[in-house]
């Protein structure tokens, strides 16, 4: 029944969210407890990354031998139970590991549930991928809100991070049998390992730019407004909110644009919309434009990510995990590298100058948006 299996991979996208951001507002506890210095949790902070980059890959390998359900419950569960772990690691050395497995499990869970997703919206036969990333989204928001509340009642990071997983490993396993069954026969030949070359490296392409423009958005519109602008902190927070609504409220509208538009269209306007806005707000260069933009950004590569693995999976002679899992790949590599860039490019220039970088690459997402078709 595709609404069952549509509630289940829902649930699955929405406790990815909330996990991810039960994470965040811990960080700078792990920082104090071990007694690091701002580069030493940078080094600690890659190990996630580097666990979703080795990871990638392999999904897409995972996914082709054992089917999407079988790897999302997996990916799903080993999230929720590695959650707690580097919050209650005693060391350095297993936080590191702990996050390693935690952005393996992230990434494992990021390519199979949206295979899932793809194969609902082949059922549903209509674009429905964007409202599987708006609940990520709004899984975001809720994890972040429901981690504020904790942290302001007094609750210990310990206690927060295990109730959060407890709780979502719940939701994980009641929707487990809701998800789509292994198709009897694959639904097209090709090999389960796929590198990113001819139309996937176009996608793939188009994911570095979007996720590169998402990383660099969460990770310097506060210091963009702070430290350029001179905004306060309580007012310099309010880019990275504007740009997180306006990235949910984008996806929740997302399936109907692409349903009555078509993908080309709508991620080719939308990527005129975050380049145009954030070249408009950094010409004015005032904290209220500066909000603004941010708020555009959000709105114009809310659908980017969606709107690209929908069209991965459809590429000709290649299954559609490992499809996702190279064009993913790109995209994470863009959101790993793209805010040590800006960093060194502000350096250099300026953090305004720095952050045309993202307008620039909006609109190339703009030029290049018949790699969907």
């Amino acid at each position: 029944m595709p609404t069952r299996a549509r509630l289940a991979v829902s649930t699955f996208f929405l406790v990815n969210g909330i996990l991810l951001a039960s994470w965040v507002p811990h960080i700078p506890a792990v920082k104090e407890r071990h007694g690091l210095t701002d580069g030493q949790l940078g080094l600690l902070l890659l190990c996630m990354a580097i666990g979703a980059i080795v990871a990638l890959p392999l999904s897409g390998w995972l996914v082709g031998r054992h089917g999407s359900r079988t790897m999302t419950s997996v990916a799903g569960i080993a999230l929720c139970l590695t959650l707690p772990l580097p919050v209650l690691a005693p060391t350095v050395a297993r936080a590191a590991l702990a996050l390693v497995l935690l952005g393996a499990s992230n990434a494992v869970l990021d390519v199979s549930m949206n295979a899932q997703a793809v194969e609902v919206e082949h059922r549903y036969g209509r674009a429905i991928m964007s409202s599987f990333h708006a609940l990520f989204s709004a899984g975001g928001l809720v994890g972040a809100a429901l981690a504020g509340g904790a942290m302001a009642a007094g609750a210990g990071d310990a206690l927060h991070v295990v109730a959060a997983a407890a709780a979502s490993l719940g939701a994980v396993t009641l929707a487990l049998s809701g998800l789509l069954p292994r198709p009897g026969s694959p639904d097209r030949p090709g090999p389960i390992l796929a590198r990113p070359t001819g139309p996937l490296a176009r996608l793939g392409a188009l994911a570095f730019c979007g996720l590169l423009a998402e990383g660099a958005m969460a990770d310097w519109s506060a210091v963009y407004l702070h430290d350029s602008l001179g905004s306060s902190a309580a007012v310099a927070a309010f880019g990275f909110a504007a740009f997180s609504l306006a990235m949910a409220a984008g996806r929740a509208t997302g399936d109907r644009l692409v349903a009555r538009f078509g993908p080309d269209p709508v991620l080719r306007t939308s990527a005129t919309v975050a380049a145009g806005g954030l070249a408009g707000a950094l010409v004015l260069a005032h904290p209220a434009a500066a909000i603004a933009g941010c708020g555009l950004v959000g709105l114009g590569i809310s659908n980017v990510i969606p709107i690209l693995f929908s069209a991965a999976a459809r590429a000709p002679g290649v299954h559609s995990g490992a499809a996702i899992a190279a064009v993913a790949t790109c995209g994470y590599a863009g959101f790993l590298v793209g805010p040590p860039a800006i960093g060194f490019v502000a350096d250099a220039v300026g953090m305004g100058p720095a952050l045309g970088i993202v307008s620039g690459l909006c609109a190339l997402i703009a030029l290049r948006a018949d790699a969907v078709r």
